[in-house]
């Protein structure tokens, strides 16, 4: 059901994007401004962007498999990744149109015409980008959000060209459209190497966000008071969903079946907390000085 959410809303934003597509290079043609043509370059790859979306949230949604024994969750990143490259693409795009005109700078036709198309275009984007940011945070999908906050760099774009082209239909100062559109590419670079952060911490298995951590410790606090011990506690995000792995160590006179049946109680009461939670356990004997010599990722080879 989360699966078939998400792709609605990312068939949501393909249309959404063909709309504005259509609106800001309407308003590009019947103005010639540098600046809107900024805007309406933006929309291309909010176009682009939502159908590799489509794409991502297509994969990560199938089932492990025997050369995907962790599943495709991780796919997602692909969409991050490769919306953040668009973007940069187009902040290009972007100066290569302005800097031109900084040299040899050109009046704007029907200012307030062309603008009242790049005004309904973001009207578009702010509602939608609103709805799939609230979306993609109750979901965790990484694919909603970064389209989401694409969406509203673009609504910002759209806010500073406005102001632009206004000075310019106002003040006649005709090289203030090319500052415009610099500016513009400017803040969509900074979008851009967001999302290239966001997904190289995904792609390096960064830990779970600092509020899940807590969750899991709260948990086997609960357990440590009964005597039970852990170490080497170990987390990552992989799209939406979450690895958690640790080593419980327990009196060694415990039968097998004991310790198993707490390890047992202990990941559900994680997987209850933390949904879409795989979560790995180790059963150590706490006598065994063995026991405490494999916190760290790596170990040196222990000699009997």
């Amino acid at each position: 059901m989360k699966q078939h959410s998400l792709r609605l809303y990312m068939f949501l934003s393909i249309a959404a994007a063909l709309v504005t597509m259509a609106v800001k290079f309407t308003g590009y043609l019947l103005t010639g401004s540098v600046g809107l043509f900024s805007d309406a370059a933006e929309s291309v790859v909010n176009l682009v962007a939502a159908l590799v979306g489509l794409w991502a949230v297509t994969l990560a949604a199938r089932p492990a498999d025997e050369e995907h024994t962790y599943g495709h969750s991780k796919s997602e990143y692909f969409s991050s990744g490769a919306e953040g490259a668009l973007i940069l693409i187009a902040a290009l795009v972007i100066a290569y149109e302005a800097i031109p005109r900084l040299l040899h700078p050109e009046p704007i036709e029907q200012a307030y015409l062309g603008l009242s198309f790049s005004v309904l275009g973001a009207l578009i984007n702010g509602v939608l980008g609103w709805f799939m940011l609230r979306e993609g945070k109750a979901q965790r999908s990484v694919t909603l959000q970064a389209d989401a906050h694409h969406l509203f760099a673009d609504v910002f774009t759209t806010a500073g060209v406005l102001v632009g082209v206004l000075l310019v239909a106002l003040t006649k100062w005709y090289i203030l459209d090319p500052i415009v559109a610099l500016v513009v590419a400017a803040n969509i670079i900074w979008t851009g190497i967001k999302l290239l952060r966001q997904t190289g911490l995904g792609l390096l298995d960064t830990a779970l966000p600092p509020e899940d951590q807590e969750q899991i410790k709260e948990i086997l606090a609960t357990y440590q008071q009964q005597g039970i011990k852990f170490h080497a506690l170990r987390s990552r995000m992989a799209g939406r969903r979450r690895f958690v792995s640790f080593h419980v160590i327990v009196p060694g006179q415990w039968t097998v079946l004991k310790g198993h049946k707490v390890c047992e109680e202990i990941e559900r009461a994680i997987r209850e907390a933390l949904p879409e939670s795989t979560v790995f356990t180790h059963l150590e004997p706490k006598e065994d000085p063995v026991s405490f010599e494999d916190i760290e990722l790596d170990r040196e080879p222990h000699l009997l």
